[in-house]
């Protein structure tokens, strides 16, 4: 199949959805397929409000649409919900091409935890951009059903993997600190909930590894934390096997694949029971889940190495890019209806009409929401939306600590 990938997350960035899209290109291509990739190289960008890390292109219409027209695909996945991605969607839905999507981040629960924006309203936006989806891709069940619950449509699995040749047991001194040691590798920002990890009273020491927007001051107030910045892949696989428990504090991940990576190096996991972990652990031995994370710090360290990563070995990327591929293969055989059906889709689930899905991919396509100014679906209005997330930071909004659903 000719595929073609709409990410607005890639390099720079370090993270599982850029790792996730790598790993899936490579095992595509080495199947056979020719992948091809849009991604925000080459486009004029700005950074994103509170994450300038992440690179919002600006106005990318028309080169998406010149793109997909272009290279003319078998089967277009729509990873991410950006500028590259809205705009993807927006040609697909006026051309009645058939498309899948993908569900990698708790968008709705990350965007409450940095501008208290209520659920309701983010999941309005998810059903909107996923609704014309014929496959939404979920990394797990619970996820899956999660999706159903808010409305979504036509959700399927697709898995994640790990590299087992690069994660692997090995003696390693990479950390040179008292044992036992505890560490945290992932982005540094509200969502993660690190707090909840650094603030309990351990044996030994704590590591974080990783960069964000909440490091500087996760820094100046955990002064006995050791830090490391971003990590490229065998450094990283090191670290884990220095460690003796990887701590997972998120309550908002919708998978993990540092869970994976963790233990295919032999380091049990500490988490909370909570999608991702639960999913990813499952009834296996080689992980500890506890509402009290320094229980579940301390049950870890009980935990023998092999026993992590013999689970790890269950999960390959070939199998999981194998079903992405099976997803879209099935999902084209019904292209003939799909089209049609995701423009009637969109229409019914949001309030769109078939003339707003018309449009050209540069005209405005609104979320039918009079607050729902940050989740603009088209890049004219993206600066209104910058400004907007300076109002929330010059209000302290941005820096909301997560709270539970609505």
């Amino acid at each position: 199949m000719k595929i073609m990938i709409i990410t607005d997350a890639w390099d720079p960035q370090v993270n599982g959805v850029v790792r996730t899209l790598k790993q899936t290109r490579a095992e595509l291509i080495a199947m056979g397929h020719e992948v091809e990739m849009i991604t925000p190289t080459g486009f004029k960008s700005i950074p994103c409000p509170t994450y300038p890390d992440i690179a919002l292109s600006l106005f990318p219409g028309k080169e998406v649409a010149r793109r997909i027209k272009e290279f003319a695909p078998d089967a277009m996945h729509i990873a991410t919900e950006g500028p590259l991605g809205l705009s993807a969607r927006a040609y697909a839905v006026k051309n009645r091409l058939p498309f899948s999507t993908a569900y990698h981040t708790r968008f709705p629960e990350y965007v409450k935890a940095r501008t208290g924006i209520p659920l309701a309203i983010t999941y309005a936006f998810i059903r909107w951009f996923h609704g014309p989806s014929m496959a939404v891709m979920a990394p797990t069940i619970v996820v899956k059903d999660d999706l159903e619950k808010y409305g979504l449509k036509n959700v399927v699995l697709w898995s994640r993997g790990v590299d087992l040749d690069i994660f692997k047991m090995q003696d390693s001194k990479a950390l040179n600190t008292a044992h036992p040691i505890f560490l945290y590798v992932g982005r540094v920002a509200v969502e993660k909930n690190i707090n909840a990890f650094l603030e309990i009273d351990l044996p030994g020491s704590k590591w974080v590894v990783g960069d964000g927007p909440a490091l500087a001051g996760i820094k100046e107030k955990y002064p006995e934390v050791n830090y490391l910045g971003v990590l490229q892949q065998h450094e990283l696989a090191k670290v884990y096997a220095a460690a003796d428990v990887f701590v997972f504090p998120s309550k908002t991940d919708t998978f993990g694949l540092v869970l994976l990576e963790a233990m295919a190096c032999g380091t049990p996991v500490a988490a909370y029971p909570v999608t991702g972990p639960i999913d990813v652990l499952g009834n296996s031995k080689s992980g500890a889940m506890n509402e009290d994370l320094r229980e579940a710090c301390m049950q870890a360290l009980k935990i023998p190495r092999e026993v992590a990563r013999a689970h790890a070995e269950k999960f390959s990327w070939r199998a999981a890019s194998e079903q992405f591929a099976r997803n879209n293969r099935v999902r084209r055989s019904q292209a003939g209806t799909a089209g049609g059906a995701a423009g009637g889709t969109a229409a019914a689930g949001q309030g769109d009409s078939a003339a707003g899905d018309s449009r050209s991919s540069d005209d405005a396509v609104v979320v039918p929401i009079d607050d729902f100014n940050l989740l603009v679906t088209n890049q004219g209005r993206l600066l209104k939306a910058h400004d907007w997330f300076k109002e929330l930071e010059a209000k302290g909004l941005a820096e909301a600590a997560p709270a539970g659903g609505e």
